[in-house]
């Protein structure tokens, strides 16, 4: 069988994988969605006087739980349908890699006869010339193949880590606590002020959004152009949970990571770093790496509010005084063990593949800014 068979074939399966890839995570984001409902529900219903008013609530808990098992059952039935695609794809994938090695082989083979053909009829000076002549031209192009693809590694690594310009680092701070349980304006407060008092508190600016809801996380990516997002608030390795825009009692508005995701990757220039500072929030923060964020922190487990709040305040002040972010993660986590708290291990600094943390510096020095 040709090779553009294969390719076709290989397409078709790879177009199926990713349909059931993408049906699968909607699948999940319904099931989220749906433990959300029966949740509020529940809590409703426990907290009503009314003993209707509490069996229907229940009642609908009950049923949102229903279909979130229902999605739940479809996602996995979808993901082992992609993970069968997967497979037929990678045979595939070694068939097609088979035939057109067989089909270069055999047109190098008619390319050498004929050559061969060609330098019998010719004179032994001009074989000499042709031989020096084809020599050289692989040779160019050699070498025109590794400047190309050395300029194209270097255009692909400026794209997907913007160093500092000559500009403001922008910092886009989103709290979230509709509960009032967590102390996110004190965070935010800590911050503000660990900025200003830092060596490089010129070339910061800060966006500073208390109670923030989903809305104002698109305007401030779409507004600010941040180069580092930051979230404080709950969460886990699923999902951050935004505040509701109402003036009533505040349950939440629960965002899944898949959402979060969408959402950083739509606008026109991803930040570079995202720091998720919710408990157990690492393995969102490690999925954000590579296709969004050149970098990402998360919390491996749950983490002390007051632990929360002085990691995050040091870490900002060392990226003002001009540490590289792996610096800064580092100098925050040894602020967390002065203090003698057992959450001290818990930051993660995640980075895309290629890209070294340590050699990052968001904040240039004055001297740097003005060359």
């Amino acid at each position: 069988m040709s090779s553009s068979v294969y390719r076709s074939q290989l397409e078709r399966k790879r177009a199926q994988r990713l349909d059931a890839e993408k049906r699968s995570a909607a699948a999940r984001t319904k099931e989220a969605d749906k433990r959300a409902m029966a949740t509020r529900e529940r809590a409703a219903g426990l907290g009503s006087k009314s003993e209707s008013t509490a069996r229907m609530k229940l009642r609908d808990a009950a049923r949102h739980e229903g279909e979130a098992n229902t999605a739940a059952k479809e996602s996995a039935s979808w993901q082992a349908k992609a993970a069968a695609y997967l497979k037929e794809e990678t045979t595939l994938a070694k068939r097609l890699a088979d035939a057109e090695a067989s089909e270069r082989k055999t047109t190098e083979r008619k390319r050498e006869a004929e050559e061969r053909k060609r330098l019998q009829q010719a004179t032994q000076a001009e074989r000499e010339r042709e031989r020096r002549a084809a020599e050289d031209a692989r040779a160019t192009a050699r070498l025109h193949a590794q400047l190309t693809a050395q300029i194209g590694d270097h255009e692909r690594q400026l794209a997907a880590l913007r160093q500092p310009r000559q500009e403001k680092l922008r910092l886009l701070m989103l709290a979230s606590s509709g509960e009032g349980e967590l102390r996110v304006a004190r965070e935010q407060k800590r911050i503000k002020d660990a900025v200003q008092f830092a060596s490089g508190r010129e070339s910061v600016s800060l966006d500073l959004r208390p109670a923030a809801t989903g809305e104002d996380l698109l305007n401030g990516l779409t507004q600010g152009r941040p180069h580092v997002v930051h979230f404080s608030g709950h969460g886990n390795s699923a999902v951050i949970v935004f505040e509701q825009d109402t003036d009533g009692t505040n349950a939440g508005e629960v965002v899944a990571a898949d959402t979060l995701a969408a959402v950083l990757r739509a606008v026109d220039e991803p930040p570079l770093l995202v720091v998720l500072n919710a408990c157990s929030s690492a393995a969102q923060a490690r999925q954000l790496v590579g296709g969004i964020a050149s970098f990402a922190i998360g919390h491996a487990d749950s983490i002390a509010d007051g632990d929360a709040i002085a990691y995050a305040a040091r870490f900002y002040a060392s990226l003002a005084d001009g540490q590289s972010i792996q610096a800064s993660h580092d100098i925050a986590k040894a602020a967390l063990l002065l203090q003698g708290t057992p959450d001290a291990d818990l930051p993660q600094l995640y980075a895309a593949a290629g890209l070294d943390p340590a050699a990052v510096v968001l904040v240039l020095p004055l001297e740097s800014t003005l060359a």
